[in-house]
């Protein structure tokens, strides 16, 4: 690593065009199939702007292929068929940096990687304080990418150039970082642990969204309520109808009605137009307010946002208002901390009250913590923490087979084996 990481402000090979027909696409498989080694890829949605978490552009590159930025939206449209793209690349591996933001929006377009680097994942089986892209990149490369277009409304079209450029920079160094990181990790002795890290990733990335069992509880402080069983039903209602608009204009729900407000409206609960009038959130058009370019983006919106009448909200209010008792919504309380799986949260409670269970994690914890300095690997990294305290928190441990309890709970083969039989012996 250089001493000053120097900045690279665009790719080598200048800033591609955004291919969006179907010849294009076809042009683009070609080159890929006739170039060789691993796939960086990468993919930029249009969170906060839109209502779904769809791909709006994708970026690859690959070793005699350069840079290529695909419009997945515009290709579907046309009927693209992305098997193609499938049979191109056949058997490479694909390094993305971060996989499990990426993989979804792959798996839901239909593309299959063979096989995955993930540069984030090696990072942190290396020991790196810090693993962002730019991080690793300074870090291997002594290069810190341009970035100022992370937070974009990547549905915006035409693409700015200095937009496409920053997403061409995601991938120009991931091949280079693949080779090194590799390297890095076979020299210490962690390459089979990365394979299985990497292996995981992948089925899970590629695996069905998991949907949450109960979404209008995703609020933001809706534990604020948890005792206000009817402000539970305003905040459900509303909550409900900003999810049927925002689905409806496909715009991000947050830029029709903010959690913060949805969350006033249920403790105030207004039930005249002077006390709806007084919640001032209700009534305003939201404004996201960054104070860069990012505002103008934003300002997009405002049509449809002006759509969104005030009377919308206090209609929902008032019909969530006229819910009897019986129809008010309950609060689903997590476990109790005593009946928890994994036990208390804190550790005090453990000293406290299971004096015999703080010892044994305690032990576990040393020796985990021991294993992680002599393989200079984070100790979350090793053994995820919430799967020891599950099994320190366990009746009688002393009777069971660890490495059988660790597999169930989702550790790793590699992980298995590097600490079942020290935590075994320290277990009873």
């Amino acid at each position: 690593m250089t001493e000053e990481p120097r900045l690279q402000s665009q790719p080598r090979g200048g800033v591609p065009d955004v291919t969006s027909t179907i010849a294009g696409y076809r042009a683009v498989c070609e080159r890929l199939a006739s170039a060789s080694g691993s796939l960086a890829a990468d993919a930029e949605r249009a969170s906060g702007f839109r209502y779904g978490h769809e791909d709006w552009l994708i970026q690859f590159k690959r070793e005699g292929a350069g840079i290529v930025l695909l419009d997945p939206i515009a290709l579907n449209t046309l009927g693209v068929d992305w098997s193609e793209f499938n049979d191109a690349v056949r058997d490479a591996t694909w390094i993305i940096h971060d996989s499990l933001q990426d993989l979804p929006g792959f798996a839901d377009l239909g593309l299959k990687p063979a096989a995955l680097f993930d540069t984030e994942i090696a990072a942190r089986l290396l020991g790196m304080h810090r693993f962002g892209l730019a991080a690793v990149t300074e870090h291997y490369l002594g290069i810190t990418l341009a970035k100022e277009h992370s937070a974009a409304d990547w549905s915006y079209r035409p693409l700015p150039r200095d937009w496409r450029n920053y997403a061409a920079l995601d991938v120009e160094l991931l091949i280079e970082l693949e080779q090194l990181m590799r390297a890095d990790l076979k020299a210490h002795g962690k390459e089979e642990w990365a394979e299985e890290e990497f292996a995981h990733a992948l089925a899970e990335g590629m695996g069905p969204r998991k949907a949450h069992p109960v979404p209008w509880m995703r609020i933001s402080h809706i534990s604020t309520l948890s005792r206000d069983r009817q402000g539970l039903a305003i905040a459900k209602a509303l909550w409900e109808e900003r999810d049927r608009l925002a689905r409806r204009y496909d715009i991000s729900s947050m830029l029709l009605l903010t959690d913060a407000s949805i969350i006033e409206a249920a403790v105030k609960k207004p039930r005249n137009a002077r006390e709806f009038r007084m919640i001032r959130s209700l009534n305003e058009r939201v404004r996201m307010t960054t104070g860069s370019e990012q505002d103008k983006m934003f300002e997009r919106y405002a049509p449809i946002q002006r759509k969104v009448k005030p009377s919308i909200w206090r209609e929902t209010i008032r019909q969530a208002l006229a819910l009897k008792p019986a129809q008010w919504p309950t609060f689903a309380a997590p476990p109790s901390d005593e009946s928890s799986g994994s036990g208390p949260r804190s550790l005090k409670v453990w000293a406290e009250r299971h004096p015999e269970r703080y010892e044994r994690l305690q032990r576990v914890r040393q020796v985990i913590n021991q294993i992680a300095e002599d393989t200079r690997t984070p100790p979350e990294i090793i053994i995820k923490p919430q799967i020891i305290r599950s099994l320190c928190w366990s009746e009688d441990p002393a009777s069971m087979d660890v490495a059988e309890f660790l597999s169930q709970q989702g550790a790793r083969d590699w992980q298995v084996h590097l600490v079942a039989a020290s935590v075994s012996r320290v277990i009873i």
